[in-house]
């Protein structure tokens, strides 16, 4: 092959790299950016207590068996709990706003 044909498909294919890296950039940044806001937004809602409906390992504070969050050992133990939106825990199967008893 031609070293001057080497050379200019090596730098097209240079500036498409640089073009697509600086495009996904861009556009993680914005995605980044547009998050941010979905958050700052339900941080300022009124949160509840649900329990019952954890994952092993998702609980967002201390119960009777552990004393951090993130330590629960099963899913849906009925004591674990996390912070959901307010009235959401009504309208999720098996979740209550008030411990029971394992």
């Amino acid at each position: 092959m031609n070293f001057v044909i080497y050379e200019e498909m090596n730098m097209k294919m240079t500036r498409f790299t640089k073009s697509a890296v600086a495009a996904t950039g861009v556009a993680a940044f914005a995605l980044a950016a547009a998050s941010g806001a979905v958050v700052a937004d339900d941080k300022k809602g009124k949160k509840e207590k649900c329990y019952g409906i954890v994952a092993k390992g998702m609980n967002d504070c201390a119960t009777s068996m552990h004393s951090c969050a993130g330590q629960s050992k099963a899913d849906n133990h009925p004591e674990e709990w996390v912070y959901v939106p307010a009235g959401l825990c009504d309208r999720i199967a098996g979740a209550s706003k008030e411990p029971k008893k394992a």
